[in-house]
């Protein structure tokens, strides 16, 4: 069934490969990513933070970490992220005199020594990992008890509209399942997360067909991962069934897509002890990360 909780288990290996496939033409295409980011660098501003060890975690191109390396300097800065050509293209972002390094590793296991990070930034990424909770215990063990974790990802009426015109097509899933905010906040607790605070803003973007907006979801790398997608192509017919049916929602000569945005921030285990080491895994200590010499390659 469409709406068992496998059948929106992510593909991690096809996660990694499509967004790896999409770096090269991932910023023309991102710009509700650049807005949620840019909003989530700001409310940063209302803190005094002069951190040592910066976390850009799911850095993908690396724009905002090159922002991050330009309001802190003297700090370390590590793009992460899952997929091998996001960060050739973040390689592309550095200048000569703000460079941070590049790591790339899952969410779900990051090759960083416990308590190491001052500060962990996410912005969209959370909604990738499963189970939410495995990523937050990451982030936990290697923030400082007293790091700062900001991050934002998709509530569940993202994409309310592609899905229900989906549902009247086929039983298939189309559109990942996304967390609600109550939900993260209890993984948050859960994780040991100390001082959780969440809001919710919804922002709308118009397409003149669902064939534009397909396009652009493939262009950032949102393809279908999860375990119940369609194993074949996409019949003609399916897709007109789609279609026809989005057009419901059309207000003033443009289909609706909706994003429900979750901003998060918290705090570090302060007075608990970080989670366990993964066993066998090798960690990274931060200031083992060197600075790149000479000319980037």
């Amino acid at each position: 069934m469409a709406e068992s909780e496998d059948a929106f288990r992510l593909d991690r290996r096809r996660l990694r490969a499509a967004f790896d496939r999409a770096s090269a033409r991932y910023e023309a295409a991102a710009g509700l990513q650049a807005r949620v980011s840019a909003e989530l660098l700001e409310r940063l501003t209302a803190f005094d933070f002069a951190p040592r060890v910066v976390l850009d975690l799911g850095a993908g191109t690396g724009r905002v970490t090159r922002e991050l390396k330009r309001r802190y300097p003297r700090a370390l800065v590590i793009a992460l992220d899952i997929a091998p050509g996001m960060l050739r293209e973040a390689r592309r972002k550095q200048l000569l005199w703000r460079r941070f390094a590049r790591v790339c590793a899952d969410a779900l296991r990051l090759p960083l020594a416990a308590a190491s990070v001052d500060l962990v930034f996410s912005s969209l990424v959370l909604q990738w990992c499963q189970p939410l909770e495995q990523a937050l215990a990451e982030v936990r063990r290697v923030l400082k008890p007293a790091g700062f974790f900001a991050f934002s990802t998709f509530g569940p009426d993202t994409l309310k509209e592609l899905r229900a015109a989906w549902a009247e097509a086929d039983g298939l899933t189309h559109v990942n399942r996304f967390l609600d905010m109550h939900d993260v906040g209890d993984a948050l607790a859960r994780s040991g997360l100390a001082e959780p605070v969440l809001d919710i803003d919804r922002i709308e973007l118009g397409y003149p067909d669902t064939l534009s907006l397909m396009r652009d979801l493939k262009a950032i790398g949102a393809h279908n991962v999860t375990a119940g997608r369609p194993r074949t192509l996409i019949g003609r017919s399916r897709l007109k069934r789609m279609s026809e049916a989005y057009e419901a929602f059309r207000r003033g000569g443009a289909l609706p897509a909706t994003y429900e945005v979750i901003y998060g921030a918290s705090w570090g285990a302060a007075g608990h002890a970080a989670a366990a080491v993964h066993s066998g895994e090798v960690l990274i200590a931060p200031g083992s990360i060197r600075r790149p010499q000479g000319r980037p390659r």
